[in-house]
């Protein structure tokens, strides 16, 4: 199982971090051992001092594909969730600046708290899913698939030209504005359509 993350899928969250916004979708991976289930506490890594939330809707691939089509990508998930992204932005722009990799800053343990798995067909469409995230009682990031710069199917047709899918793979299809830093003591929860599947205790 891999774990395939996008990034920069949000207009408003590539102006935000004053990034260009992708001509064709940008992804890069974390390991499986980036996965944090359950609603299980996140520990504050030692190696930075600057983790932040992105929330972001998440598919779970269902079949073996390679060079998929785009029109019939839509047969290759059928189960959706909510997933945080970690990101320890201090070693991300070093890394930046360097013209380095973002896996140190990307792809740490316990990096992607996950949600359950939830039908995709409980839902009116993949292009119109609500999901927020609440830090400490406020609601920080607001999103909808819709505004993605690449949706969900063009995302699994672009990246099957580079790297064959496998069943139970996950792709995090990035994250809308408002990303921020945690810190010890805080709670993060994320809402699918307001409904809370997700809860982090940051410890």
């Amino acid at each position: 199982m891999k774990i395939i993350a996008i990034g920069r899928n949000y207009i408003n969250h590539a102006k935000e971090l004053n990034n260009e916004v992708p001509k064709e979708p940008v992804f890069f991976m974390k390991p499986e051992t980036a996965l944090l289930q359950k609603n299980q506490p996140f520990y504050y890594p030692e190696f930075s001092k600057d983790i932040h939330y992105e929330v972001e809707l998440v598919i779970k691939i269902n079949r073996v594909g390679k060079h998929i089509p785009k029109e019939f990508a839509n047969r290759y998930f059928s189960e959706i969730a909510l997933g945080i992204d970690f990101t320890a932005r201090d070693l991300q722009q070093k890394a930046k600046e360097k013209g380095l990799p973002w896996e140190k800053a990307k792809a740490f343990d316990h990096s992607a708290p996950i949600s359950k798995f939830f039908d995709k067909n409980d839902y009116k469409s993949i292009n119109d899913i609500n999901f927020s995230l609440v830090k400490n009682g406020e609601v920080v990031q607001n999103g909808n698939s819709s505004d993605m710069i690449f949706p969900v199917d063009s995302i699994i047709a672009y990246v099957s030209q580079f790297v064959t899918l496998k069943i139970g793979d996950l792709i995090f299809t990035g994250t809308p504005e408002g990303v921020g830093p945690v810190q010890v003591g805080d709670k993060l929860v994320a809402k699918l359509e307001g409904k809370e599947v997700l809860t982090v205790d940051i410890l």
